[in-house]
């Protein structure tokens, strides 16, 4: 059991094999991806492929983190967003809702992407600033 602070009490939950980060029973997390000792992945949240949660970061909701995606920091991943190719999502920004980070774009520092926004190419979203 663990309780990941997201209002729902402890909740059925494993260590993961592959860096020992806490997964929820609900999640998936494939033994090729990496989960660092104080991340989380909770909720129906998927990360799969050679993708990488580390740091304090979180994936949560219906998220999917997948191919050789990293997410690190104090980043959270959450709603039905989507992180893959080689993006990398860090330090305290956050992807919400629908939006997705791929190819090689990076979203970093505060940074806000939410809604259907869509981060691609070599794209950077950085400081503070808020993308929908």
């Amino acid at each position: 059991m663990y309780d990941f602070k997201d209002g729902n009490g402890p909740v059925a939950a494993h260590r993961h094999s592959k860096g020992g980060g806490w997964v929820a029973d609900t999640a998936y997390v494939a033994d090729s991806a990496f989960v660092g000792l104080d991340a989380c992945v909770f909720g129906d949240a998927m990360v799969y492929g050679n993708a990488q949660v580390f740091g304090d970061a979180m994936v949560s909701g219906n998220a999917q983190v997948f191919d050789s995606a990293k997410v690190s920091g104090n980043a959270w991943v959450s709603g039905n967003a989507q992180v893959f190719d080689s993006a990398k999502v860090f330090g305290n920004a956050w992807v919400c809702d629908n939006a997705r980070v791929y190819d090689s774009a990076k979203v970093f520092g505060n940074a806000y992407v939410s809604d259907n926004a869509k981060v691609s190419g070599n794209a950077q979203v950085r400081g503070k600033a808020c993308y929908l």
